[in-house]
Order: structure tokens, then C-alpha cells, then sequence
């Protein structure tokens, strides 16, 4: 089979990964290009017969830049759902290293990392428990907004520090709207929490930077939240590109 038919389904995904990895759609889509160029100039892929999806993320992190990112051991872990010695493979690192790294991450992720949160959710046990999450995590919830109108009042009433959006909301608004209409005002990470992540990882428009897939487990919840703030707080106002 093609690499086109064998890691076409995947490339969502890794664009995935390499945007929450970055903080960025343009820096994280180029360097998935990269490796894909890099794949294409150089000798057959995969010559282990490893997993596409294993060997396509194994090749991303041959790249030289991709030292200098932080948390790839939990992100690999909570949000693609990787096993440890799935990530030893991936990171070239020895299976107790990378659960160092994801154990050292995730503490550092969870460390001093109060938030005022919005919520953009219509459906109210899904909004619960990303308000007890975000509650778990020592965040603060600004309110739960149901459609795009409820959201862009909330964000003028108190500023959110980082928005969870679902995209379909209650009265047929989008919550993609309602997150542009918000970051016109305001300079704010935005988490989207959809079920269907694919529709925006085609990287063909600008797109969200962070993506969570419902059903979401907490961990992977926790994990956005906290690498989206901590690459939010280490880039100066405004010089993160293309979040949505």
C-alpha cells in the first residue's frame, strides 16, 4: 500500500499532536510537512513493520528542531492515547526515561497553573464535567455559555483566561464564531472539544491550535489545559499564530 493510503487517516492527528505540541496550527502543520518531505526524499519508511500511526509519530521526532519542545511524553500519553513503550519507540528513549518524562511533566502541568476558564458547552453533562475538571485542576470557572450570543457577552463580562468550546451549540450558533468573535477582543487560548476532530485538521484553512475528542478522559482534558496555558504564558501577547 501507498504511504498515502496507509497514513492518510493518521495525518490528522499528527497535525494534532505537533499544534498542542507547539502552540501553534502554521508551526505545528510545517513541521509535520517537514517530515513528510523528509519521508518522501529519503528511503522507504517503516522498514521495522512497525504501526502506521507508530511509525509516522516515531518519524516526526527524528526531525532536529524537535528537541526544544516540552511535554511530549504526556501529551504522546494523555492526548493520543500511546502506550509507555509505544512512547520509548517514538521519543528513542528508554521506557524508564519516558516515564520520567510524562511523571515529570504532568507535575509540572498541574503546578501553579490557576485559570479563570469559560465554558462554551449546550450540552449540560458534558459542561458539568469539564466545570469539575477544570475544578480539580485549582481553575476557576468564569460561567457556561450555550450559544454563540451567551459566550461573547460572558468574555465581555469577566475575561477568560482560556475558553473550552464545543462547536455546535444549542440555539444552531457555532462555537467557532463565537471563539472568533471572542479573540477579537481578547488574546486567549482556546481548547475545542468536539467530536469530530478531523473536520478541523485539514489544515487547508486557519484552525484550532487544541483539540480534545469525546468522548474526553479528564487526563487528557488536564494535559491540553495545561500545555495551552503554559505555551499562552511563555509567548508574548499576541505573537502565537493562527490558534483558530
Amino acid at each position: 500500500m501507498s504511504l498515502r493510503e496507509t497514513w492518510g487517516p493518521e495525518l490528522p492527528y499528527l497535525r494534532r499532536y505537533a499544534r498542542a505540541l507547539t502552540g501553534s496550527q502554521i508551526e505545528g502543520d510545517q513541521i509535520v510537512v517537514s517530515m513528510l518531505d523528509a519521508v518522501l526524499a529519503g528511503p522507504a519508511a517503516n522498514d521495522d513493520g512497525r504501526a502506521p500511526r507508530l511509525e509516522m509519530f516515531r518519524l516526526l521526532h527524528q526531525l532536529p528542531n524537535m528537541g526544544h519542545y516540552r511535554h511530549k511524553a504526556l501529551l504522546l500519553s494523555a492526548v493520543e492515547g500511546f502506550s509507555m513503550s509505544d512512547i520509548a519507540i517514538i521519543l528513542g528513549k528508554s521506557f524508564e526515561t519516558v516515564i520520567a518524562e510524562s511523571e515529570a511533566d504532568r507535575l509540572e502541568i498541574r503546578a501553579d497553573l490557576k485559570a479563570c476558564v469559560m465554558i462554551i458547552e449546550d450540552e449540560p453533562i458534558i459542561a458539568l464535567h469539564l466545570r469539575s475538571i477544570v475544578d480539580e485542576l485549582g481553575c476557576s470557572v468564569t460561567g457556561i455559555a450555550r450559544t454563540r450570543a451567551e459566550a461573547v457577552a460572558l468574555a465581555a463580562k469577566i475575561p477568560p483566561e482560556l475558553v473550552l468550546a464545543d462547536i455546535s451549540l444549542a440555539d444552531g450558533s457555532s462555537g467557532i464564531d463565537a471563539v472568533n468573535d471572542i479573540l477579537a477582543d481578547i488574546d486567549v487560548p482556546i481548547i475545542f472539544v468536539t467530536a469530530f476532530p478531523e473536520r478541523l485538521l485539514t489544515g487547508e484553512r486557519p484552525e484550532p491550535t487544541y483539540l480534545v475528542t469525546k468522548p474526553f478522559e479528564p487526563e487528557t482534558v488536564i494535559a491540553t489545559i495545561g500545555q495551552a496555558l503554559l505555551v499562552h504564558r511563555a509567548v508574548p501577547m499576541g505573537a502565537l499564530a493562527a490558534r483558530v
